[in-house]
């Protein structure tokens, strides 16, 4: 059983990422600039914006956010996304999800530029996706295909299995591994809540893509000898032992699953640093598309 390394992984592409950066910086006098709205004061959410501030820094790029009061209008707030879409200092914008009851997410994406939707969420860069076009992927999907092709996991041919059909996750994860791009061309399910037999077919997985949302829902009556297992969950859970109070534990119980792997990711450490690994690479793309 080998342990895929997330934050190592993506150390290494952000080293590659700040060399590149640097470079860019030299030949045009500036850099990419990533844009973070940040609506309301929900902690997790902080939290994430905080880290994408982080590796900005790492690499070299520049960040901002745009924090709003959690009672704004949706008007109000589209207008803020327009004023991004104008600003040719910067690159790429992100919209923090989620984002209050009152807001239609939707009608928010799709106000953002295609060409600066580093989250790959507008429906413009998904339809070039399905297709096989030039697109900004989904960063949690993009991150899970470098984890695969960095570790040494050989995805052509195999089958791959997707828990979860989120339009963040599973829906374009199941897309990506499908199309005929290098280390993908997989046979993919899709299963879902209202799957049956959910056990059963998840055995037969070479590769097991969990993003379910459920605490530790997957044990090892999920999971063949053998298999690779990818954790996309993130749970706090209560942990006496811990000094926070609390521990972080995934989709996939880990302790159990984990001896039938060939390749498992844990919690945390695995997916969720390539996860905004992809963003940053998402917005050094778009910068160079500026250039162009």
């Amino acid at each position: 059983m080998q342990i895929i390394d997330g934050k190592q992984i993506a150390a290494n592409i952000k080293s590659e990422i700040a060399t590149e950066v640097e470079k860019l910086r030299s030949e045009h006098g500036h850099t990419p600039h990533l844009a973070a709205i940040l609506v309301g004061e929900d902690p997790a959410s902080q939290t994430y914006v905080a880290n994408k501030e982080k590796a900005c820094a790492e690499v070299g790029m520049v960040s901002s956010v745009y924090k709003l009061p959690a009672t704004i209008s949706q008007e109000e707030l589209i207008k803020t996304i327009q004023f991004i879409n104008t600003d040719d200092e910067i690159d790429g914008m992100i919209v923090q999800l989620p984002l209050p009851k009152h807001i239609v997410v939707n009608d928010v994406i799709e106000s953002i530029s295609p060409l600066k939707d580093v989250d790959g969420f507008h429906p413009v860069n998904i339809g070039k996706m399905v297709i096989g076009e030039p697109s900004f992927l989904p960063a949690t999907p993009m991150g899970i295909m470098l984890l695969l092709e960095r570790s040494g996991v050989v995805v052509s041919g195999k089958h791959c299995v997707v828990v979860g059909r989120s339009n963040i996750v599973g829906t374009p994860m199941s897309i990506i591994l499908s199309r005929n791009l290098k280390n993908a061309n997989a046979t993919v399910t899709l299963c879902h809540s209202k799957t049956q037999n959910l056990p059963q077919i998840c055995a037969m997985a070479d590769i097991l893509i969990v993003a379910i949302g459920k605490c530790e829902m997957i044990d090892k009556q999920y999971v063949r000898e053998g298999a690779t297992v990818i954790d996309v969950g993130m749970h706090r859970v209560p942990d006496a032992s811990k000094k926070s109070g609390f521990a972080l534990r995934g989709d996939v119980k880990f302790d159990e699953v984990s001896p039938l792997c060939e390749f498992i990711t844990p919690v945390p450490g695995g997916v969720g640093p390539m996860t905004i690994t992809g963003l940053i690479m998402n917005t050094l793309k778009a910068y160079k598309a500026k250039l162009k």
